[in-house]
């Protein structure tokens, strides 16, 4: 037996089939979850991220209108609800006494990898939406200009240009 094509799976849900959307929202969990804990610093952000994604792709798909493609549209609703989590936990723990991510970014408890993210995250929240979506969709997750510009509805152009321009802010924030 051959796995389910999701385009194929999320355009029957979109119709309506709740058996479709039910096998599609169990295909696509893996992968979701995979671009959420990407983004985040800890798993449980990002199994919250992942389940508010699900969420509104169940809730979202009947009005999905296919004009790009539906695994494009599910990145930039994880990258979205990630991004929406890392805001929620940041500021719990910016004026707590016991600041964790401060904690979690000691270079004697952390390693370089995990504070390089947190540093990221920070550096990416004060960037422009579109340019922080941009770059996270072609640096964090791989997708092409191509799809980026799908995703946006702006020329290939306009998203070269956004992920130069993030990408050169981000080198500015992150060696301040």
């Amino acid at each position: 037996m051959h796995a389910p094509d999701v385009e194929d799976l999320a355009r029957i849900a979109s119709a309506g089939d709740l058996a479709a959307l039910n096998v599609l929202l169990v295909t696509v969990r893996p992968e979701v979850l995979r671009v959420c804990a990407r983004l985040l610093p800890n798993r449980e952000d990002a199994e919250e991220a992942c389940q508010d994604t699900l969420l509104a792709v169940a809730r979202g798909l009947p009005r999905f209108e296919g004009r790009s493609a539906f695994r494009t549209w599910m990145y930039r609703l994880a990258t979205n609800r990630a991004r929406s989590a890392y805001r929620r936990s940041r500021p719990a723990a910016a004026g707590d006494s016991t600041d964790v991510l401060a904690d979690v970014a000691d270079p004697r408890r952390t390693s370089m990898v995990a504070t390089t993210r947190l540093d990221l995250l920070d550096a990416l929240a004060r960037l422009r939406p579109e340019l922080a979506e941009s770059v996270a969709l072609r640096d964090v997750l791989d997708l092409s200009y191509a799809e980026i510009a799908a995703l946006h509805q702006v020329p290939e152009g306009t998203v070269k240009s956004r992920i130069h321009q993030a990408r050169r802010e981000l080198r500015k924030l992150l060696t301040a």
